[in-house]
């Protein structure tokens, strides 16, 4: 079942796209793209797709692509800018919170604790947007081409986890600075797992629970050692396609227009899949919910945070998460941040003096 929908997907992004009417007037490009992880869906129904077969169909094959998941290319997600920097890429896919360590500007689109829900998701990634694409340029020699999400970070864990106070004292596998900040304001204690490191580290008791994505869990099969599914909203993690800077820049008038327009339309896809695999998600993980389109269920007891863990949060998000990130990132900074996602959630971030 799982090859039909992704071949459905696959047709779909392909069939529903009109050739571009002025093909002639295309640069003739392969491009070197890296995308996500291979196993899960955000390349195997976004990425990967959109590279394989949608550009070259669109472009009337003037636009091509190796294009290959960061996992078979044997690279982590914080080495991915770099590389695209260098040259190796042209093209790259990656998650901000990968590069939020040595970026606390870049790290201000995805704090840990902040976003609550998907419309907010969507209108805070495109009020930050400038921001993002001026420091991915400055610092990175790259052009943003797209910003999307994958599915909502909540906790797995191993032992008992039913409401926040659980947490006291558990090891909680983070990958970017804000959630290690969460954690820690939570009493848990964070410990920095690649993704494909963590189920072995669940099964050794090197982590007690993990952050990550409602599908992505299933996908890499946390719910094989993980019992409890704590809906703890962490997050949406804000993903990129980015451009080397020198291979943009090389590009005709005609074809730059082209790409910026299959990469919007890259871009709105991607956000409806994501939001439509969020749900089942938590359905493959626990069972509950309905049948499971990916394949066997897991049994994680589904675990929703109460009014009072939300209370929490709330507390944790203003006295530690963004007091330790406004420190990290200065006082323009923040107030740039306050007038885009701080406005649109609803909080602020304190301005160091």
């Amino acid at each position: 079942m799982r090859k039909s929908v992704l071949a459905l997907a696959a047709a779909v992004l392909v069939g529903g796209m009109i050739p571009w009417s002025a093909n002639a007037e295309l640069d003739q490009l392969n491009l070197k793209v890296v995308g996500t992880w291979g196993n899960l869906s955000n390349w195997k129904v976004n990425e990967g797709p959109f590279w394989q077969q949608t550009m070259p169909a669109v472009s009337g094959g003037k636009i091509t692509a190796d294009a290959v998941p960061q996992t078979e290319v044997g690279i982590k997600g914080f080495e991915v800018m770099r590389m695209l920097k260098i040259g190796v890429f042209d093209v790259a896919h990656g998650v901000v919170g990968y590069i939020a360590g040595e970026d606390p500007i870049a790290e201000g689109i995805d704090l840990a604790g902040v976003i609550q829900n998907w419309d907010d998701a969507r209108a805070s990634m495109n009020a930050y947007r400038p921001i993002i694409a001026a420091q991915f340029e400055k610092t990175y020699g790259s052009k943003l081409l797209a910003l999307y999400p994958f599915p909502s970070q909540v906790l797995f864990c191993k032992p008992p986890v039913n409401n926040v106070a659980d947490l006291a004292g558990k090891k909680v596998r983070v990958y970017a600075a804000s959630m290690g900040d969460l954690v820690e304001g939570l009493g848990g204690v964070s410990v920095t797992i690649a993704f494909a490191e963590v189920l072995p580290a669940l099964e050794k008791g090197v982590a007690d629970c993990g952050i990550t994505g409602t599908m992505p869990a299933y996908q890499a099969k946390w719910w094989q050692v993980a019992t409890h599914a704590y809906l703890f909203k962490v997050g949406y993690t804000a993903t990129f396609a980015a451009m080397n800077l020198k291979t943009w820049n090389k590009l005709s008038p005609e074809t730059k227009a082209f790409v910026e327009k299959q990469m919007q339309e890259f871009e709105d896809t991607s956000w409806k899949n994501t939001m439509a695999e969020d749900a089942m998600g938590i359905t493959c993980n626990t069972g509950v919910g309905g049948e499971c389109t990916e394949g066997k269920p897991g049994s994680m007891k589904k675990v929703e945070p109460s009014a009072a863990d939300d209370a929490v949060r709330k507390k944790v998000l203003e006295d530690v998460v963004l007091k330790r990130w406004a420190e990290r990132c200065g006082a323009e900074c923040v107030k740039q941040w306050n007038e885009t996602i701080g406005k649109i959630a609803g909080v602020k971030a304190p301005v160091p003096q």
